[in-house]
């Protein structure tokens, strides 16, 4: 039986514990703030990014992990005792980081690595290195494993919703005039993540309007939900009742997005991921 090593980069937003626990290998995105470069970190180690977000008028950019940087991780798996890889990533279409995986796969010709385009990001994403994570400790193949992974991630959605249109304006997704008189409107986007592209479905005017819309296009059949929030653990609690009353069958979890995704949404973003 294959050992094999899972790999996701940090847009899974995935918890240091889980990582450590599963072995499971996080290669971090990039994000420039005020001049200086770091690396994204996990989960309860956000506050000070967005506590400079919200206290300035700069905007972060941000870069995919670079071909060494896979390089180093796929290596190293190997290094340790495992027979093959397994990469799950980022949305191809939001981000680089696909290609950079595979760019470092064809570095290391002759080795088992399987790079997979989730189109998918946040709680979507961590859900389907859990499903491989399981697979893998019951020895699966690496082809059962990325099939059942291409497969679900078809049957996934994101939906989320902001505070303020400032941190669209900002990233260049709105004018500052759109922004300003949405604000004043008390407007509040719903984005859609489809077909691995983020997309603006509606305008609703007030953030419980946005929420209850995101909450009507759950299905009674959904499994699992992670609600996704930015620095507002209050709101996210109040949600995940909400949904736990609605969907007593589902395995709801609430998640905390980081810079690379969260600088566009803003503090008090908020929304849900499920299948």
């Amino acid at each position: 039986m294959s050992k094999i090593k899972i790999v996701v980069d940090s847009t899974g937003y995935i918890t240091k514990e889980y990582a450590e626990r599963e072995d499971v290998a996080i290669v971090p995105l990039n994000y420039v703030f005020g001049g200086e470069t770091s690396k994204e970190s996990f989960p309860g180690e956000f506050d000070d990014f967005y506590s400079k977000l919200s206290s300035t008028k700069l905007f972060p950019s941000t870069s995919q992990p670079s071909t060494g940087d896979f390089l180093d991780v796929f290596i190293k798996s190997f290094e340790e005792g495992y027979d093959e890889i397994i990469a799950i990533l980022l949305s191809s279409k939001l981000s680089g980081t696909y290609n950079s995986a595979t760019l470092a796969k064809n570095m290391l010709e002759g080795k088992k690595i399987t790079i997979i385009d989730s189109i998918n990001a946040a709680s979507n994403l961590r859900f389907l290195v859990e499903d491989a994570v399981a697979m893998a400790k019951e020895g699966k193949s690496s082809g059962e494993i990325e099939n059942h992974i291409n497969s679900k991630k078809l049957g996934m959605h994101i939906y989320l919703t902001t505070e303020t249109l400032e941190y669209l304006s900002r990233g260049g997704r709105l004018s500052s005039v759109q922004a300003a008189v949405g604000n004043l409107l008390n407007i509040k986007p719903i984005i859609e993540l489809k077909d691995g592209e983020l997309q603006l479905l509606e305008k609703l005017r007030g953030k419980n309007k946005a929420i209850a819309s995101i909450i009507d296009k759950v299905p009674e059949d959904v499994e699992k939900i992670g609600i996704c929030h930015i620095m507002d653990m209050d709101s996210a609690i109040k949600f995940k009742t909400i949904l736990e009353e609605k969907f007593p069958n589902a395995l709801i979890s609430i998640d905390e997005l980081g810079p690379v995704i969260g600088s566009h949404l803003g503090p008090k973003g908020i929304g849900i991921c499920f299948y």
